[in-house]
């Protein structure tokens, strides 16, 4: 062993991971690096993460995507901007309640200690977060202005109250939006989702749908394709036709909505929503039983299941006939599980020729079937819902005979409305958002019931209307509200008659408070207002939002809602929240989930008490692209830490001056180190994080055999090196970064030095190594001029010596030159 390897061992012995970590936190908290300055006359960047529910301490879920979040934000300052990069906390709501309840505390006790334990967790982890503007969305200096933004809501015809189905999730007692139940199931504890009937409050979002849609067509530059493509379907735009149809005994006429208008000649029947309230208006009474019988069964089945294409069609006769427009005929009126009371009308024509699920309903029942299309002459199949000419589809006025299906659909939404009997129109499959919960932990809906002046505003200098403490009571999920019970808080007076009135009792959503909190973190300590537009419109739109994919049509497509509506106020100057998102995939174990039941969870405190936080960071960043799901039991945390210390003796093994001119040092060194910062930069910038770790172990391991090699400690390349090396891993390993910086001679903090600046000159390659293949084998390996022509390049293979001993006097055909890299020789 040499006495230079023996010198390395002893050092590396020497490198505490903990020590450093415990030396550099202080450090870091009284010099606060990553705090903005709203003044700064830098150009400004936001940086945004989607902050956690406090229901526990940080797991492998925070841990990867703040530390990829991190090196976007850490970038952005090497590089000289002004970041914004706020933390704080979405601490109502369901996540929280229901942990507080399982550990029998009050919310509100059990999510401030979390809080506590999370942002300690956050500072040891070295998150660049500026800690001056956290806020929690539970504090009342918080939701005061998530009231207001319900009242502002209220005046312009945005909130309202209705009486609908809702989705109900049995386990936790309240009701749920329907971006909430994924497969029929609810999204946060997976219990099955079944319907109920309530008066629930609403958010218009309807309003915005084609907006919301268009906007998609820029962000899908920025945004991962499955989120554009998961909004644009969830939005769901289709054009159509309102259509008609005269019911026996009924004064007004049903309407109905079809994407296929061209098709009603073929209309057999109708079909109504089981549970909507047009088939108890329209169903005779010697069939009403019928119908209430059905319904029980109904009501039991989720909206998944109800729109499978896989179980049997059921329903029931109503005892009533429809005119269809087109043809005159008489066609029975049935009420079916199969349509939902939510979409368009609640009711739709029957095409069983076209339409699968008509069709089999049409078997089941013994219908008559129409074609109105013309199948392919092979066909085989039932429901045909392809293109084609129209066929069985004309009357004395209108004529589709032969018409494709764009023309076809033109001509009778034309016909229609040139009768009275229809209109064109566009309809979206996004509902209303259902924003109301009858759960304890959320923000107060500010409004009064009063029997004189009904929904009446809370007064805006009485918000905000702060939740009454209920210590001591049963906050366990019952299906009301347990605000209900808090008579002394919940009846109140009128602000408009001075009379008695009751609190709505329902609290909002906790997406309603993540919807705006990205506005609040430009000025969170100005209680004069939701946020200061000047600074909001300076900061955002954020330039970055790194979160998970689980919430493609939740929280980002209410927070680009609210966002319009606040520029529709006047208060915000732009009309999308965010310009660019980055997803992360999940960490797993052993290929699967991580789950106590499974026995496969990991826990973060243990992986940083074994290997330190940068060992943690680098293995989460370094493994794979930022969108892949990582699985711990392929990842080496010990690894990582092994490389930390080879790199952090590189800083050890520098003999040169700080502030020495790498200009005369190790020319071979020194491009490697150039080429590494320029590539990382770009790197970096399109995401794949993973490639830029690699590239600075290359560095490093290129910086090693330098000076193995006898380049010498003192030469200012290896000096140049090894700072760069410290700046690149700031963005990944900070505490390594940080003591690399100090045992270089550097006063902190690295975070803030710069990015290292890169002669251009040294990025000019002098030679490349182009590889000569004879049958796909490689036969040669030339050193050559980066701009050497293909002519020349193929003189020169020809040429060389292997690749004739090669050849062996076998006849060239052809010569495939890709200068300067390849040269491919056919025989």
């Amino acid at each position: 062993m040499s006495e230079q390897t023996q010198s390395h061992d002893t050092e590396a012995e020497t490198y505490d991971v903990v020590a450093v970590q415990d030396k550099w936190l202080p450090v870091w908290d009284r010099l606060q690096p990553f705090r903005a300055d709203d003044d700064a006359p830098r150009e400004k960047k936001y940086a945004l993460t989607m902050f956690p529910y406090p229901s526990g301490d940080l797991h492998m879920g925070h841990a990867e995507v703040f530390a990829l979040h991190d090196v976007m934000a850490r970038y952005w300052w090497q590089k000289g901007y002004e970041v914004l990069n706020p933390m704080g906390f979405d601490s109502f709501g369901l996540p929280a309640e229901n942990a507080a309840i399982k550990n029998d505390e009050h919310p509100d006790t059990y999510t401030r200690a979390n809080i506590a334990r999370s942002i300690e967790s956050c500072k040891k982890y070295a998150a660049s977060f500026d800690w001056t503007r956290t806020f929690n969305t539970s504090d009342p200096e918080y939701y005061r202005w998530t009231q207001w933004l319900f009242l502002k809501f209220h005046e312009r015809g945005l909130a309202y109250r209705k009486n609908s189905p809702v989705n109900w999730c049995p386990q936790d007692q309240t009701v749920l939006a329907n971006e909430q139940v994924v497969g029929g199931t609810c999204e946060r504890c997976g219990a099955e989702v079944t319907k109920k009937e309530l008066t629930q409050w609403y958010f218009k979002i309807t309003d915005y749908a084609q907006e919301l849609l268009d906007g998609l067509d820029e962000l899908e530059q920025t945004w991962p394709d499955r989120v554009v493509t998961a909004q644009r379907n969830w939005i769901g735009r289709s054009e159509g036709a309102h259509v008609d149809f005269a019911i026996e005994g009924r004064d007004e006429p049903v309407t109905v909505y079809t994407t296929r208008p061209d098709t009603l000649f073929g209309a057999t029947f109708m079909v109504v929503a089981a549970d909507a309230a047009l088939a108890g208006e329209l169903v005779t009474e010697e069939q009403r039983p019928a119908l209430d019988d059905y319904l029980v069964e109904v009501r039991k089945e989720t909206e998944i299941n109800r729109l499978s294409t896989d179980r049997p069609k059921t329903g029931v006769f109503l005892g009533v006939h429809a005119t269809n427009p087109l043809t005159g005929t008489q066609i029975p009126v049935y009420a079916a599980d199969y349509v939902l009371a939510d979409y368009g009308t609640g009711a739709i024509m029957a095409v069983p020729g076209q339409d699968q699920r008509d069709w089999e309903f049409a078997q089941a029942f013994d219908l008559p079937v129409i074609r109105t299309v013309q199948p392919p002459a092979d066909w085989e199949g039932e429901a045909f819902t392809g293109d084609g000419p129209a066929i069985n589809s004309a009357n004395d006025e209108i004529d589709l005979s032969g018409l494709g299906v764009a023309e076809a659909k033109s001509t009778t939404i034309a016909y229609l409305e040139g009768q009275g009997l229809g209109r064109g129109t566009v309809n979206f499959r996004l509902r209303d958002w259902l924003l109301s919960r009858q759960r304890y932990w959320g923000a107060p809906i500010p409004i009064v019931h009063c029997p004189v002046d009904g929904e009446v505003r809370v007064p805006e200098d009485q918000l905000p209307v702060t939740l009454p403490d209920l210590r001591g009571a049963d906050l366990k999920p019952k299906g009301t509200s347990p605000l209900g019970g808090a008579t002394e808080w919940v009846n109140t007076t009128c602000p408009t008659c001075g009379g008695p009135a009751t609190r709505d009792t329902d609290t909002m959503d906790t997406f309603v408070d993540s919807s705006w909190y990205m506005f609040r973190y430009c000025s969170p300590q100005d209680h004069t207002q939701a946020f200061d537009s000047a600074k909001v419109n300076a900061w955002m739109p954020c330039n970055l939002y790194v979160g998970g994919v689980e919430h493609a049509v939740l929280h980002l497509l209410y927070g680009r809602f609210f966002t319009k509506v606040l520029n529709d106020m006047g208060l915000v100057d732009f009309r999308e929240p965010w310009l660019a998102q980055l997803n992360q995939g999940f960490v797993i174990n052993q290929g699967k989930k991580m789950s106590k039941s499974l026995g496969n969870g990991v826990n973060l405190g243990d992986q940083l008490g074994a290997f330190g936080v940068d060992a943690v960071r680098l293995t989460l960043v370094f493994a794979g692209p930022p969108e892949d799901d990582i699985d711990w039991a392929d990842m080496s945390p010990a690894g990582s830490l092994k490389f930390l210390q080879r790199a952090w003796r590189l800083s050890g093994d520098v003999a040169s001056e700080v502030g020495a001119s790498p200009e005369g040092g190790d020319v071979a060194l020194r491009r490697v180190t150039a080429r590494t910062v320029h590539d990382a930069g770009e790197l970096v910038e399109s995401y794949r994080f993973n490639v830029m770790v690699a590239r600075v172990m290359e560095l490093v391991n290129a910086t090693r055999k330098a000076i193995d090699s006898g380049c010498g400690p003192a030469d200012p390349a290896v000096r140049e090196a090894a700072e760069a090396v410290a700046i690149l891993l700031s963005l990944v390993a900070p505490y390594t970064a940080e003591e690399m910086w100090a045992r270089l001679g550097h006063e902190p903090t690295v975070a803030r030095t710069g990015w290292p600046e890169v002669d251009p000159a040294l990025l000019v390659e002098e030679s490349v190594t182009a590889v000569v293949q004879i049958k796909g084998k490689v036969r040669a390996r030339l050193e050559v001029a980066p701009d050497i022509s293909e002519a020349d390049l193929e003189q020169l293979a020809l040429a060389d010596a292997s690749v004739q001993r090669a050849l062996d006097g076998a006849t060239v055909r052809k010569v495939i030159v890709r200068a300067p890299k390849l040269v491919n020789i056919v025989t």
